[in-house]
């Protein structure tokens, strides 16, 4: 493993640190009694306090020097001087331990007492310090120059997230996220709680994907011989569990599904679902505005929160739009009693891509995408769906062609989803035979499952029940104004790391030749090298192995280009 100039001189010290007997890495218990927040909160001139966390910055002005440490709760200010720390003759542990084999980035424990600095700085004295943990690699700080312009930012969001523990550390601002995001599902738990909703766990690892429409990752169970699937969803357990009298159950559920990732799809993400019984959707669109207008304030302390360019308010009550008068508001076209040739007929005049495979319900959701979905700021209820787009719902009561569902929008995306659970054991099988045809057919959006022990939980009888399910991940992103999934989650999915490789020189000067230039035929790009044919093959193939540039074939002859 390759070392910068500053790990090498780290571990040089870690190993000093060691000859003077000084364990870099004690097992001992550091008897913690204050953070950072709660000395500032409440301040009291003359108190011993106990603190640690990681030394931030250093100022050493000879004997001694001002410092900061940054703990859970923040950063305070602490001062060093020598003679306090060193009463004795033996000087060492402030001249040798403190000002030479100390870096940034090292926690500390902190012995102390509180003083307030000349400029009113509230600050720790130090009267004994203890090393707790050396930092081998430098953190990535920015750096401030004399003009106060910043230099070296840690914003690149492939580094920041594929190493989140400095993300955290050098960017405190980000923590904050995470700690509204507990606050969200604190706020929502609590809800439930209070109303008397139960929380339950569900299985992971499910014989059948059911509950959603996606591609699920697939596993292999070696004792029972048999696949497994990762769950997509966890509605067909939850209702299950009403069958066997539950009266409102709920549960926060790590979901997985096997598709695209971008901005705001993440392949595995959360969700929260609730099932309550002897409830329908109309109640529920009130407890859902409800909810969130409740999770707003406790995360944010307002109903409002500031998304991209717009303000957005959860205070309830919300818009109800039914999804027929949407589509004919944005779009003129109204799909009431049309065929799936006319639907599709519209969506090509709407220029809107479509394929064979698509069914009536999977047209109507794409025109509705596509013209409307995007339109809705504010906080909106889309209601009453056509039969087609929701075969786990129950049929509307005034309506046979449409279902009593509602999805709710906030600037343009789908948060929540919710139903009149269908508990017609004979319509739900009729209903998942025809999602079966569908994805034979080709739409790979349709189910290719039948789940027939949740078909026979229903026969047992299921009480009417309302169902909802709410995308956590989306829902932090508009409370806290991220406009990326990737910024909520601890640790997104990433592509796997390229490892760094070490090159020849000849293969530094090759490769710097082809980044001029992207691509150059491979005549060329020899001739510009002057390596000699032995020195040129070898370059080649090692940056042909290394995955650094690519050989190709055309009419026109050979080239190379950058990977």
């Amino acid at each position: 493993m390759a070392l910068s100039e500053q790990e090498t001189v780290r571990r040089e010290k870690l190993q000093k640190l060691r000859d003077l007997g000084i364990n870099p890495y004690p097992a001992d218990l550091f008897p913690v009694n204050h953070t950072s927040k709660e000395i500032k909160e409440v301040f009291e001139e003359g108190k011993k306090v106990i603190v640690a966390g990681r030394l931030m910055s250093r100022r050493i002005q000879g004997n001694a020097s001002f410092a900061e440490l940054q703990d859970s709760q923040g950063r305070i200010q602490v001062y060093f001087k020598r003679d306090e720390i060193c009463p004795d003759e033996d000087k060492s542990k402030y001249n040798d331990v403190y000002k030479r084999l100390l870096d940034i980035g090292d926690f500390i424990g902190i012995e102390g007492e509180l003083f307030l600095t000349k400029v009113g700085e509230k600050t720790i004295k130090v009267k004994n310090f203890t090393l707790l943990s050396k930092a081998l690699r430098p953190l990535p700080l920015p750096k401030v120059d004399a003009e106060g312009n910043t230099h070296d930012e840690f914003n690149d969001p492939e580094l920041r997230y594929r190493q989140r523990y400095a993300d955290l550390v050098v960017n405190p601002h980000v923590k904050e996220v995470f700690v509204k995001r507990t606050k969200l599902f604190n706020a929502m738990r609590q809800y439930f709680n209070d109303a008397g909703y139960f929380e339950v766990e569900t299985p992971i690892l499910q014989p059948i994907p059911g509950g959603a429409a996606a591609r699920p990752f697939v596993t292999h169970h070696n004792s029972l011989d048999m696949p497994l699937y990762m769950r997509i969803a966890n509605e067909l357990y939850l209702k299950r569990l009403i069958v066997g009298g539950f009266d409102g159950v709920y549960e926060f559920s790590k979901n997985f599904r096997n598709e695209g990732m971008d901005r705001t799809h993440n392949p595995e993400f959360t969700a929260m679902e609730i099932y309550v019984a002897y409830k329908d959707y109309n109640w529920m669109m009130e407890f859902v505005e409800n909810l969130l207008e409740y999770c707003a304030i406790q995360v944010n302390g307002t109903t409002k929160a500031t998304f991209g360019d717009h303000e957005i308010d959860f205070k309830a009550p919300y818009v109800r739009v039914t999804m027929t008068d949407a589509i004919k508001h944005f779009t003129g076209f109204d799909i009431t009693n049309k065929t799936e040739d006319e639907i599709r007929k519209a969506a090509i005049e709407m220029g809107i891509e479509v394929d064979k495979t698509m069914g009536k319900g999977k047209l109507i959701d794409e025109i509705f995408g596509e013209k409307c979905e995007g339109n809705y700021i504010q906080p909106t209820y889309i209601t009453d769906y056509p039969k087609e787009m929701s075969p786990l719902c129950k049929e509307h009561r005034t309506n046979p062609e449409l279902t009593e569902r509602f999805e709710l929008m906030v600037c343009g995306k789908e948060v929540a989803n919710a139903y009149s659970e269908l508990n017609d054991p004979i319509d739900q099988r009729e209903r998942f035979e025809h999602q079966l045809k569908l994805a034979q057919k080709g739409d790979d959006e349709a189910t290719e499952f039948i789940d027939y022990d949740f078909l026979r939980s229903l026969e047992y009888g299921m009480p009417p029940t309302s169902g909802l399910g709410i995308g956590m991940d989306r829902l932090i992103m508009f409370l806290t104004n991220n406009q990326s999934i990737q910024e909520v989650l601890f640790f997104p999915q990433m592509r796997p790391e390229r490892k760094a490789v070490e090159l020849t020189d000849e293969e530094k000067a090759v490769l710097a030749l082809l980044q001029k230039s992207e691509k150059m035929t491979l005549s060329e790009l020899k001739i510009q090298s002057g390596l000699s044919n032995k020195k040129w093959d070898k370059t080649i193939k090692g940056l042909t192995k290394h995955k650094l540039a690519t050989v190709t074939k055309t009419d026109e002859g050979l080239f190379v280009e950058v990977v």
